[in-house]
């Protein structure tokens, strides 16, 4: 079968798995943020052995992964594959007052990921902790400072000394996103590069951000 034939194909079977209003807005729901299967099954309000279904048919087809909670190992987050979708996902715009991404210790991936939105971004940025650390990791200034990324050195804070009415909340933390009671408006699932603590534990965990921040900041926009 020639090349085109097979992209035919392809293309056919891609459509075919999202043809069913579930499936489209499971993809709706994971197309800024990962979640569980549990929390997919309590937005679409539907059965979990159905959801599981519908997960099933597309990850066959390639446009969902999962991988394990950090935290929790017996919980796994659900996400959609970089690329597969790239002229089917939704393209919604939202304002917003500020961002405030949130971590455990709030000594790495929600300060990359602070420093990264004010490259990308107009729209106010802020990070915080759940249990914040004494100070940023080291090797989250490192990589910062190899790929050139501005990164304050300020102390790590905790979520409730800097939440506020309007904020957008994004997690960066597997851990942070399933203590916290209070409404997360965006999940990203990152590996804590801490825990490996090498160079290229922390080059991996920018560039997911990168790709998240990269993904995100087109959508949304200042209050006027």
């Amino acid at each position: 079968m020639s090349d085109e034939g097979s992209s035919i194909e392809r293309r056919a079977r891609l459509h075919a798995a999202l043809a069913d209003p579930a499936r489209l807005r499971i993809l709706d729901v994971l197309a800024l943020g990962d979640a569980s299967p549990s929390e997919l099954a309590e937005t679409l309000g539907a059965p979990s052995n159905l959801v599981a279904h519908h997960l099933g048919v597309l990850e066959r087809e390639g446009v969902l992964s999962r991988k394990k909670s950090e935290a929790d190992r017996r919980r796994s987050y659900v996400q959609i594959v970089p690329g597969s979708l790239d002229e089917l996902t939704p393209w919604d715009h939202r304002r917003v007052v500020r961002v405030v991404f949130v971590c455990t210790r709030n000594s790495a991936r929600s300060h990359l990921a602070a420093a990264l939105w004010r490259v990308a971004s107009q729209v106010p940025v802020i990070s915080a902790g759940t249990h914040p650390a004494d100070r940023i990791s080291r090797g989250a200034i490192d990589v910062a400072r190899r790929h050139g990324l501005d990164l304050p050195l300020v102390r790590p804070r905790h979520l409730s000394d800097v939440l506020a009415e309007g904020d957008l909340l994004i997690s960066v933390c597997d851990r942070a996103h399933e203590e916290l009671a209070l409404p997360i408006d965006i999940h990203w699932s990152v590996p804590d590069p801490v825990t490996r603590g090498d160079d290229g534990a922390f080059d991996e965990a920018l560039d997911e951000l990168t790709r998240r921040v990269q993904t995100l900041a087109p959508r949304l926009s200042p209050m006027p």
